[in-house]
């Protein structure tokens, strides 16, 4: 962010596209350019326009007027840049003067339309739209210029003409014509910003910069396709419209946003600051000034804001729209629907309030308005992305079936359900129960999980759009949306790890009234995973260590930051570790109940660097106090290892490699020597030799968990020397400390039925299914551990599961599980046996266990038995 802004302070505007040459800019500025000459190249002062010298612009458009020259463009050129810089009044006459000159003028009633509002117009405004819908068609020949086709395009969509006919039959074809005006592109793109199809508006902008690579416009319209996936991509396409026009206004909002999410309050209000000097009225940048003033929890400022906002456009639905939206943005739903109900008084056709609305009553758990809503708008505009997918998804929710209590309601595929849907529900409760107890809240009404089995489902209806950037869960403060197992097929990650996550993030968000840093959300959630269960959330890695003692801890005041725009999804991940180990510090040193005094001054709006020097320390001893407490637990990572990196050479070396050799010879405990020779052995298959490799590299670093750990060849080194109690412990170690570690759970499995070991079977099964419920192993397992320690309410479950996923031998269970049944009384267990009987009719045991059955029920009561299964 700090590289961003010294480039653009050091910015100054070069071309200015649109066919303008470098040499017209550089008269501009060495001074050989008077604007209040008559004789203004227009191609020169549009240079100006572009380059955002709005004052020049409009000094020299006044001249040129004065002398009667080509008055719709000078009448535009002058009323767009006293827009620019709020001179609303000062336009209005601008245009309306232009008008009285040329009443044919299409471009001048587009422009009017944006200008009257802010006059007091907005009647004349919309009058001036159906007036251009009116003109064209009455008299095409006159308006067979690009500008005045692409305008005509523009209001035909205001007035509610089918946007793919428009693209195609308007701006593709006023493309085809001229393809160098800036205005087709523009135009391209912002109808597929309108539509939220990002990936088309960024195709617009990109092909317009091929031909106009200078054009400010063309450089923020990229920015704002970019902005909801790529923000690193964005920043760079700002920076890029930026040093054009130091004085974009788009890209400086778009700046300002960024900031705020980054809770970098300051730097956007300096950013605001550079818009005001522009323009000291402009609505959005008083909106953003209102936002900031509202998560500051400053209501007088907030208000101030506000009017400043509706100045001069009193019921200008934007304004609390963009309140609103960034508001849900922050978590604060509630609030941001309150907003867009506001905008939507303003002007109930406003789609994008009734949009967003529709999406925060759905985060708000109030379905029936929400889905309500996103109808009303996919009816009204068939081409908006978002409202087609939650429209879409909204008929797939209807084939979920619901799991409730007395405090959640679960939603998921019927399959999943029957697989792990009760697992849920308990592991939620026993989520409820400790975590609310310990944070001393008790929720007053059930909290809405919804796990779906598609990646672009869970991304529709968490953001809208079918994208998702590595999520597996998001949590709306009494909704929780998460991804099931079935979503990362290779990919595996701790289901019951990631509800822990997002329900605390229930607690934390309901305790704080959704007023908490991003940072401090995050750091508890991934703390409470641990405080839960060792294995799980976020662990200090060889990477993490070496970015701690490298310095790339970033300040605690600015933490939250952090997730916005990693440079790699290690960085990211780092971002969570760190946030987690900040509470991990506060705890330690202040203790939980400061923690909780955090959160509850919090709630009440207090601002985080001041609830934390409140109950701890101040923030300059608290962030020196932490980096020494992050640096510590770096430096107590394997101590007994050497983590000195080889240099590259000695890295690209083969085994024989002198420099290799030299480099590792007296490092006998180096990690990177440890882990290369034990590779090395392996694929020499020298099994007995690796074996103390890797045992040294466990016993000096007993946490070495994930996909590279050294447990894995150990265990495999013993397995082929034939060792298996060995290969066993070392199963188990990694099973017990890793909590995806699904290979080291099914070997475990393995090893431990052999020795008929039933607890760690049953132990090693539900680790396996807290990572995928989804396969049959866990399940057959589970059953055969149950079954011979006489728990047959478990045996039940795991055989019944293992009947959903189409066992190669379905007959055999079907036998279990009506012996099972039979075991307990349950007559369940007759329609068991004949399932079993129907598969294969020769099966001996199961032909006993039916006369078994038969034989201890009542005639009267067989019959009727027979009589509901043949009626089933």
């Amino acid at each position: 962010m700090s590289q961003l802004r010294h480039n653009l302070d050091r910015a100054r505007p070069a071309r200015a596209g649109g066919g303008v040459c470098l040499a017209l800019l550089l008269m501009v500025f060495a001074g050989g350019f008077d604007p209040s000459t008559s004789g203004a190249d227009l191609s020169t002062v549009r240079a100006l326009w572009l380059t955002g010298q709005y004052a020049d612009c409009a000094v020299a458009a006044e001249g040129a007027l004065r002398n009667r020259r080509d008055a719709e463009e000078w009448s535009l050129l002058l009323a767009e840049s006293l827009t620019a810089m709020g001179r609303y009044a000062e336009a209005y006459s601008a245009i309306t003067n232009g008008l009285a000159r040329e009443p044919g003028s299409v471009r001048l009633r587009w422009l009017a339309g944006e200008v009257f509002p802010f006059n007091g117009q907005a009647t004349k405004a919309a009058g001036m739209v159906r007036d251009i819908t009116r003109l064209v068609p009455s008299r095409p020949y006159a308006y067979r210029s690009v500008p005045d086709l692409i305008v005509y395009g523009q209001a035909a969509l205001r007035a509610g003409a089918d946007p793919k006919r428009v693209l195609e039959r308007v701006f593709e074809a006023a493309k085809k014509v001229d393809a160098t005006q800036r205005e087709v592109y523009l135009a391209g793109g912002e109808l597929a910003l309108e539509k939220h199809d990002f990936a088309l508006a960024a195709k617009w902008f990109q092909e317009g910069l091929q031909k106009l690579p200078d054009d400010p416009d063309l450089h923020f319209g990229l920015a704002r396709a970019y902005a909801p996936s790529e923000p690193a991509a964005m920043l760079a396409s700002l920076e890029e419209a930026l040093k054009r026009n130091t004085n974009h206004v788009g890209s400086l909002l778009l700046l300002a946003d960024h900031e705020i999410d980054a809770e970098d309050y300051d730097e956007a209000t300096k950013t605001l600051g550079r818009i005001r000097a522009v323009n000291p009225w402009h609505p959005e940048a008083w909106a953003c000034l209102a936002v900031i003033a509202h998560l500051a929890n400053c209501p007088a400022e907030e208000k101030a804001a506000n009017a400043m906002a509706l100045k001069f456009w009193p019921a200008n639905p934007r304004v609390p729209y963009l309140i609103g939206r960034k508001l849900s943005q922050k978590y604060r739903f509630a609030e941001g629907a309150a907003r867009q109900r506001q905008a939507l008084q303003f002007d109930p056709t406003y789609l994008p309030a009734k949009s967003q609305l529709s999406q925060d009553l759905l985060r708000l758990g109030e379905d029936d308005e929400g889905w309500r809503l996103a109808e009303e708008v996919q009816l009204k505009d068939g081409y908006d992305v978002t409202a087609l997918n939650l429209v879409t998804l909204h008929d797939t929710l209807a084939k979920f079936q619901t799991l409730t209590n007395d405090h959640f309601v679960v939603r998921m595929t019927s399959a999943e359900a029957a697989l792990y849907g009760a697992r849920a529900l308990e592991l939620l409760e026993q989520a409820r129960t400790r975590l609310g107890a310990k944070y001393g809240l008790e929720l007053p009404w059930p909290v809405h999980v919804e796990i779906f089995a598609e990646q672009k489902d869970f991304a529709v209806r968490t953001f809208g759009m079918p994208e998702n950037n590595g999520f597996l869960g998001v949590c709306f403060g009494n909704v929780i949306t998460a991804n099931s197992p079935a979503t990362r097929p290779g990919h595996p990650f701790n289901w019951e790890s990631m509800l822990w996550h997002e329900f605390t993030h229930v607690i934390t968000l309901n305790l704080t009234r959704n007023k908490m840093p991003r940072w401090l959300s995050e750091g508890i959630s991934v703390y409470e995973e641990r405080q839960a269960n060792p294995a799980w959330g976020e662990h200090l890695l060889p990477k993490y260590r070496q970015m701690i003692l490298d310095g790339e801890l970033t300040p605690v005041a600015h933490l939250s930051g952090a997730f916005l725009t990693p440079s790699s999804a290690v960085q990211l991940q780092f971002a969570y570790y760190e946030s987690s180990l900040v509470v991990e510090f506060l705890v330690e040193r202040f203790g939980a109940e400061a923690l909780r005094a955090i959160l509850h001054d919090l709630g009440e709006g207090m601002e985080i660097n001041e609830a934390i020097a409140k109950h701890t320390a101040p923030m300059a001893d608290i962030e020196k106090a932490f980096a020494a407490f992050a640096r510590q637990k770096a430096e107590a990572l394997a101590p007994g290892l050497d983590w000195e990196k080889p240099a590259l050479e000695a890295m690209l070396g083969g085994a024989e490699d002198l420099a290799w050799t030299l480099w590792a010879k007296p490092r006998p405990n180096n990690f990177y020597v440890l882990m290369r020779q034990g590779e090395q052995l392996m694929e020499a298959q020298n099994w007995a030799a690796a074996v103390p490799v890797w045992q040294r590299l466990v016993d000096l670093y007993p946490d070495f968990t994930g996909p590279d750990s050294a447990y894995r060849p150990l265990a495999e080194a013993y397995q082929q020397l034939g060792r298996t109690n060995e290969e066993r412990q070392a199963w188990a170690r990694l099973a017990e400390k890793d909590d995806e570690a699904a290979d080291a759970y099914l070997r475990s499995m393995q090893l431990a039925a052999a020795a008929a070991d039933w607890p760690a079977v049953i132990l090693n099964a539900r680790r396996y299914l807290a990572v995928n419920p989804l396969v049959a192993p866990p399940y057959r397992f589970l059953a055969e551990a149950s079954e011979a320690t006489g728990d047959a309410a478990t045996a039940i479950g795991a055989y019944r599961a293992l009947l959903q996923l189409d066992p190669p031998n379905p007959a055999e269970v079907h036998f279990r599980l009506a012996r099972q049944l039979h075991r307990v009384g349950d007559p369940a267990a007759r329609r068991q046996v004949l399932q079993a009987l129907e598969d294969a009719p020769r099966y001996r045991d199961a032909l006993r266990l039916l006369l078994e059955i038969d034989a201890a029920v009542p005639p009267a009561a067989t019959a009727a038995v027979a009589t509901s299964e043949a009626s089933k």
